[in-house]
């Protein structure tokens, strides 16, 4: 009897791979906006073609295959995990925002016009702003 109260019990359970899948479409595969994304590119792209370019069918359905094909393939995947139209809101995002950042070289002494005069902000800007409040009350 002492034999059975010594026993190790084994806890460990696997986790199915499917177990964060919950809230995709076709098993997992792809992500409902990634889809509904794909299905407006496709919409978007695929009604001019078809209705508004004059071509034969079999044009037609190469130039589709070679224009519409990837372009949903590429929305229905999304980009390193985001949609197709997160990604390129977050690059319209940075091309808005971005900030070009010049370091000075260590030990190089440069010339007095290639030094450009640093532009007033923060707290040197409120206190200019300050003074020329006071100049004008006095």
């Amino acid at each position: 009897m002492n034999r059975l109260d010594e026993k190790e019990y084994n806890n460990i359970y696997a986790i199915p791979a499917n177990y964060t899948d919950s809230g995709k479409i076709f098993g997992g595969m792809l992500e409902p906006r990634n889809a509904v994304e794909a299905v407006i590119l496709v919409v978007l792209l695929g009604y001019p073609e078809l209705m508004l370019i004059p071509m034969p069918e079999t044009i037609c359905i190469v130039v589709m295959t070679v224009t519409i094909l990837p372009t949903a393939v590429i929305a229905m995947m999304g980009v390193d995990g985001d949609s197709l139209f997160q990604y390129l809101l977050h690059i319209i995002r940075h091309m808005a925002t971005k900030r070009k950042l010049h370091f000075r070289r260590v030990g190089y002494h440069y010339e007095q016009k290639q030094l450009r005069k640093r532009k007033k902000g923060g707290k040197a800007k409120k206190k200019a702003a300050k003074e020329k409040k006071k100049a004008r009350k006095a």
